[in-house]
């Protein structure tokens, strides 16, 4: 059975797939791949390829949606099937581009906790049960992966890739999934990438911002069941 390569998000861990590493790991090997030790998408890209197996499937959520197209770019022959989970296929806009640099300022000098808690974690989340417990535990991997970390990746971000001719090269089963009420990432942005790729299935999961993995397990695993399954 494929492998599976999971590549969390900004300032996330192997905890942002949890659910589903517990629902999937009895099915098939998992690696989880971290995206923390450059600055630019295309190494953090061969990174990955460096240690994947030779043939697999792939999945990324947000940043890691954004580094699995690159792997894409670089190694189609690699991948047989990937997962774009509340992500963005476009570079980043000079506006948010302006936005980046104060929090990378205020990061550099101390202020990791503060950034995360008052300016991204917001986004992250729609209302609901788990809202209070979910948004602990980003902050828990975002100091644990430390300032350093949040520079190099806001860097990568901010001199990323267009991937849409990638996108619009891509003859693999694909699917492209979002939370409903994704601020980040609108379902906008997800019709926009699956009317890239041709025959991908897109999947928006209700009552779900932008980490469908925790807000939502059972139904985001189930349809990265569905995929994994599709011949």
């Amino acid at each position: 059975m494929t492998p599976l390569v999971l590549i969390p998000g900004m300032m996330c861990d192997a905890r942002l797939f949890g659910p589903q590493i517990g629902a999937l790991s009895g099915q098939r090997s998992l690696m989880l791949a971290p995206i923390t030790a450059h600055d630019t998408v295309e190494k953090l890209a061969a990174d990955v390829l460096a240690t994947a197996p030779p043939k697999f499937a792939l999945a990324g959520l947000s940043m890691g949606g954004i580094v699995a197209m690159e792997i894409l770019r670089q190694a189609p022959d690699r991948v047989n099937r990937i997962a774009l989970l509340d992500t963005n296929h476009l570079a980043e806009n000079d506006a948010v581009k302006v936005r980046r640099k104060p929090q990378m300022d205020k990061v550099a000098d101390g202020g990791l906790e503060a950034v995360m808690r008052d300016e991204m974690k917001p986004n992250y989340l729609t209302d609901g049960p788990d809202r209070g417990q979910i948004l602990d535990l980003c902050l828990d991997m975002a100091l644990a992966l430390g300032p350093d970390v949040f520079l190099r990746q806001s860097r990568a971000l901010m001199t990323r890739p267009d991937q849409s001719d990638t996108l619009a090269n891509a003859r693999l089963p694909t699917l492209v999934l979002c939370g409903v009420e994704d601020a980040l990432c609108p379902v906008g942005r997800h019709k926009a990438m699956h009317q890239l790729v041709p025959n991908s299935k897109l999947e928006v999961i209700e009552k779900a911002g932008h980490l469908p993995t925790l807000e939502q397990a059972e139904q985001t695993t189930a349809a990265l069941n569905r995929w994994l399954e599709e011949p």
